[in-house]
């Protein structure tokens, strides 16, 4: 098990020096992107345009030597511009599958709430089942595969709020934010001859992102820290400003996103504060405030710290050894 996690934090420590190449000063955000990629989920970006969220996606998929692909949503977008198409071919006299832009390993979402509900709904399948169906006929994404999609929380005129449904298929929300006056001047000089994403290199294999991804799922849960995870999520559903609690899902998610931090921490066991890191994350978009509690401009993530402090952290050893 030491190995394993040995090899998590390997994985890590290259992957996230290169994309610091390119995203400067956005330690954790970064952080939080890799353990996306680790769980083998799904990342929502919630924030304002310019802040590199398009850019942190291509190096990524660089950074990996995966396949990339970016879908610009808008509200003319059929569900067949995302999935495919079967055409028929006159020479073969048989029907062929036109693959779309989401067959591909490292999928930017950009401006997922400009689509209709109809289009927003032809990812569900692909993030969930990670295949898509098209006339009746399955085809399976590649492997890895992961969705980053990003909306701007700012503008909301012409978008179509996303469905309980679909966010909750996210395993993280996360928001990049503006740089630091150094980290902008950085930027600024960076970027003066050529852009940084010109100079990276591919640091990882497909098949080390696999056994990486495969490695997580062994770090060590004890029974209190599990027991911790149901109970924050839990309170959410028996708040009083709350009207749609966090989900099941969210609850696995919260778990699996532990065991990654603890790795890439070069822990093989889970400790409370783990859960507390990425509390907010995880929890924040499965929820839905009542009215009442937004009139008093009560966010979900003000709830979540309230919980946070209301509900007892375990003690003891969470080692189980």
């Amino acid at each position: 098990m030491e190995k394993m996690v040995a090899d998590v934090t390997q994985f890590y420590e290259k992957l996230i020096n290169n994309l610091e190449k390119v995203i400067i000063g956005k330690n954790q955000v970064l952080e939080q992107v890799i353990i996306g990629l680790l769980c083998q989920g799904h990342l929502l970006i919630d924030d304002v345009p310019g802040v590199g969220k398009t850019m942190m996606a291509k190096s990524l998929a660089k950074s990996l030597g995966c396949s990339f692909n970016r879908i610009q949503f808008t509200p003319d977008m059929l569900p067949s511009d995302v999935t495919g198409v079967s055409i028929f071919n006159q020479n073969t006299r048989e029907f062929e599958f036109r693959s779309g832009p989401i067959m591909a390993q490292i999928v930017l979402a950009d401006e997922i709430n400009r689509a209709t509900p109809k289009t927003q709904s032809a990812l569900l399948e692909s993030m969930e089942e990670r295949q898509v169906t098209v006339d009746g006929l399955t085809h399976k994404l590649p492997e890895p595969f992961m969705v980053l999609a990003t909306q701007n929380p700012i503008e909301y005129e012409g978008t179509f709020p996303l469905p309980e449904a679909q966010l909750d298929r996210f395993l993280m929300k996360i928001k990049i934010g503006y740089p630091s006056v150094k980290d902008e001047i950085t930027i600024l000089e960076l970027q003066q001859l050529r852009h940084p994403i010109e100079t990276i290199d591919i640091v990882v294999e497909e098949k080390e992102i696999i056994s990486v991804q495969d490695a997580i799922k062994h770090v060590y849960v004890s029974d209190a820290v599990k027991k911790y995870i149901v109970s924050l999520t839990r309170a959410t559903r028996d708040h009083a400003d709350i009207y749609l609690g966090v989900s099941p899902r969210g609850s696995l998610s919260l778990f699996r996103v532990s065991q990654a931090l603890a790795a890439i921490k070069g822990r093989d066991y889970v400790l409370p504060d783990d859960v507390k890191i990425l509390a907010k994350n995880v929890m924040g978009h499965r929820m839905v405030v009542q009215p009442s509690a937004r009139l008093r401009n009560l966010t979900s993530d003000q709830i979540i710290g309230e919980i946070l402090t209301q509900v007892i952290v375990p003690g003891g050893d969470f080692g189980g050894r």
